[in-house]
């Protein structure tokens, strides 16, 4: 008897849907280590300010913790360079092996780290080396998966695209799931001794696993056809060609990355700010987490029968409009409720933006010149925007007595989106 296989169509050949769902199998399982050792650190910053940055006081200490998260960031966009115009010259599949090597030497050396009453400024000379190779992986990382899941089915691109921030909820399940864990099911004495190194050994052990899949993956068809002309794009053609491109790439990316790193400070706000146990801050971002997961795929697949920009214009408005009296509202009514169910309507509201996104950026740049146009814009706009959210946010709290930082942040880069969609509106793409 003949079995008959569904399929998908690219470029008139038939693709197993067997086959793509592997393919965004290991895309997702390494994006997700990838994503899960930046995490996490931002989540355990109280812990890691005590045993790696001592200060004179807790603010100081919590400052120079997220200082050194987002240094991290400054290297994404020489990883973005490098690793994106690596893709776009010799493959995604290349690329992404490398990111996934780099990200676990960084993985190793925070695990391994002695604590600055173990080793003095050795420790944290350590961390912040380690912290500096994974911002390099991670600049190189996005472009690469990204234009590998969008390049598996264009008819099909939204969903598929969308994979790459529903694997960043994945992300966000696993390490509030140890935060959840480390501040329920251990002692303080536990957590600042050896708890607080379970999450990057767990990154570790699943390392592995992730480079088998990954090398067990196919280059994708629509790369292949391109490289096989010899129709690939050098970094400063790129930069050239497709600058405006790049604009409106950066300016896409600014409320997501305000967004998810707004996020990475919600567990410290939840404690500093609200004065809530800090199991809640950790259940609060879990349920961000598993909507993320569950929804942006949907808004992917949806935006590929409407289009991209509908629900995109339409959760930026939201949160443009909602965030500041939302906030306002849980501060004078401080509740577990009420902070997860700000929690949750963010979450919800983010997934319409972010599942046609990752869709939309890649249809702003050809085949020969993705890798590196995705790697680029979103770097900048994640180094600039993102990675010193929590440090801003924690000093506009301090400079104004304001809970309603993170709030006037979150409106602030949800305009700048806003902005952008608007314009890629009117110049026709939908």
């Amino acid at each position: 008897m003949a079995v008959i296989q569904q399929s998908d169509t690219i470029a008139g050949h038939s693709v197993p849907r067997k086959k793509n769902a592997k393919m965004i199998v290991a895309i997702s399982i390494g994006n997700a280590l990838e994503w899960f050792d930046l995490a996490v650190y931002g989540f355990l910053a109280a812990t890691i300010a005590k045993l790696f940055f001592p200060a004179v006081n807790d603010f100081y200490s919590l400052m120079l913790t997220f200082a050194t998260f987002g240094v991290a960031f400054v290297m994404r966009p020489l990883g973005a360079v490098v690793i994106g115009a690596y893709a776009d010259r010799v493959g995604r599949k290349k690329a992404l092996s490398l990111s996934i090597w780099m990200m676990m030497l960084g993985t190793f050396a925070i695990a391994i780290a002695p604590t600055y009453a173990q080793a003095g400024v050795f420790g944290s000379i350590m961390v912040v080396l380690a912290r500096l190779a994974q911002g390099f992986s991670a600049g190189g990382e996005f472009g690469s998966a990204t234009a590998f899941l969008a390049e598996l089915n264009p008819k099909k691109r939204g969903f598929y695209a969308s994979w790459q921030f529903a694997s960043q909820g994945l992300v966000t399940l696993l390490a509030s799931g140890f935060g959840v864990y480390l501040n329920s099911g251990l002692t303080p004495e536990q957590l600042e001794s050896w708890g607080w190194r379970l999450p990057f050994i767990f990154g570790l052990l699943i390392g592995p696993v992730a480079i088998y899949i990954r090398r067990q993956m196919h280059e994708s068809e629509e790369f292949a056809a391109v490289a096989e002309q010899g129709d690939t794009s050098s970094l400063g053609q790129t930069v050239v060609a497709e600058r405006q491109k790049l604009f409106l790439s950066f300016g896409l990316v600014i409320l997501l990355t305000v967004t998810s790193y707004t996020l990475l400070f919600l567990p410290s706000y939840a404690v500093r700010q609200l004065h809530l146990e800090p199991v809640y801050g950790f259940t609060g971002t879990l349920l961000m987490g598993c909507i993320q997961l569950l929804m942006t795929p949907i808004f992917g697949a949806l935006s590929d029968r409407i289009g991209r920009t509908p629900s995109m214009l339409a959760s930026s408005l939201i949160i443009a409009v909602g965030i500041i009296p939302a906030f306002a509202y849980l501060d004078s009514n401080v509740s577990v409720f009420g902070f997860h169910l700000l929690l949750g309507a963010l979450a919800f509201a983010l997934t319409g933006y972010s599942g046609p996104l990752a869709a939309l950026m890649s249809e702003l740049f050809p085949t020969r010149s993705r890798g590196a146009g995705l790697s680029m814009s979103y770097s900048f706009a994640v180094t600039i925007f993102g990675g010193f959210a929590p440090f801003i946010i924690a000093w506009m709290i301090n400079a104004t007595g304001s809970n309603l930082a993170p709030a006037i942040y979150l409106a602030f880069g949800s305009v700048l989106s806003l902005i952008t969609v608007i314009y890629i509106r009117r110049i026709g793409l939908r």
